[in-house]
């Protein structure tokens, strides 16, 4: 009795059946909305670019976007959070200095 391997799964798409590299677009999406926007929005693009780069068979770009997307996604965050101890640091000096702009007439 011999063992025959089935046939290998047919190829389809421009890379023989390889997925595409994750877009993170749901990254994207979330950190223009809740972390910074401007950086959101760079990371959006590049998120957008990913599936068409991969759909043209430019699997180097594509894997490149996907990196750029993700990229931007934490910087979009780390600025947040650069922002949240500012904002914090600035409250807490008006906090204790006491309220400055208050005039008592005595």
């Amino acid at each position: 009795m011999t063992y025959n391997a089935p046939p290998p799964p047919p190829s389809s798409g421009p890379y023989g059946g390889a997925t595409p590299p994750p877009n993170n677009l749901v990254w994207a999406i979330l950190t223009t909305i809740f972390c910074c926007l401007p950086l959101g929005v760079v990371s959006i693009v590049y998120a957008a670019q990913v599936n068409g780069k991969f759909a043209a068979g430019d699997l180097a770009g594509a894997q490149e976007s996907s990196r750029k997307a993700k990229q931007w996604a934490i910087w979009s965050v780390i600025a947040f959070f650069v922002a949240l101890v500012i904002y914090l640091i600035v409250i807490f000096l008006v906090v204790a200095n006491g309220d400055t702009t208050s005039t008592s007439s005595l």
